[in-house]
C-alpha cells in the first residue's frame, strides 16, 4: 500500500517560513521514478498545483503565485519532497497536499493538472497570520 506523508505544517506570520516534507513508503510505489507535486485549494477551484518536480529533479514547475518565494525539491535516497516556503503571505494559508504523477518517468517537462494526480497524502495545514 503506497503512503504519502505530509510533515512540517504550522502557524506562522506573514513573511515567516516554513519547510514542508512528504515522505514516501509503500509497495509497488518507486518514488524515485515518479514525478510529485505540491497541491492547495484555490479560491473556485478545487485545487491548483503549486510546484512540481520530475522524477530526476530536473525540471520544476511553480504557480505564479509562489515563484520566487518556494523551492521545491526531493531526495530520492530518502524518497522525499520538499517544500521551502519562504516570504509566506496570508494568501498561503490552505491544507498543502503532495501527489503522485500515476506516469513513471512523467512526459518531459509536463506538468500534470490537478485531475492527472494519483496517490495523495492526507495533507498539512499550513496558516499565515497577517
Amino acid at each position: 500500500q503506497v503512503q504519502l506523508v505530509e510533515s512540517g505544517g504550522g502557524e506562522v506570520q506573514a513573511g515567516g517560513s516554513l519547510r514542508l516534507s512528504c515522505a514516501a513508503s509503500g509497495d509497488p510505489f518507486t518514488f524515485s521514478i515518479y514525478g510529485m507535486g505540491w497541491l492547495r485549494p484555490a479560491p473556485g477551484k478545487e485545487c491548483e498545483v503549486v510546484a512540481f518536480i520530475t522524477w530526476d529533479g530536473g525540471s520544476t514547475y511553480y504557480a505564479d503565485s509562489v515563484k520566487g518565494r518556494f523551492t521545491i525539491s526531493r531526495d530520492n535516497a530518502k524518497n522525499t519532497m520538499y517544500l521551502q516556503m519562504n516570504s509566506l503571505k496570508p494568501e498561503d494559508t490552505a491544507v498543502y497536499y503532495c501527489a503522485a504523477d500515476p506516469v513513471p518517468y512523467g512526459r518531459g517537462s509536463y506538468v500534470p493538472p490537478v485531475s492527472e494526480y494519483d496517490y495523495w497524502g492526507q495533507g498539512t495545514q499550513v496558516t499565515v497570520s497577517s
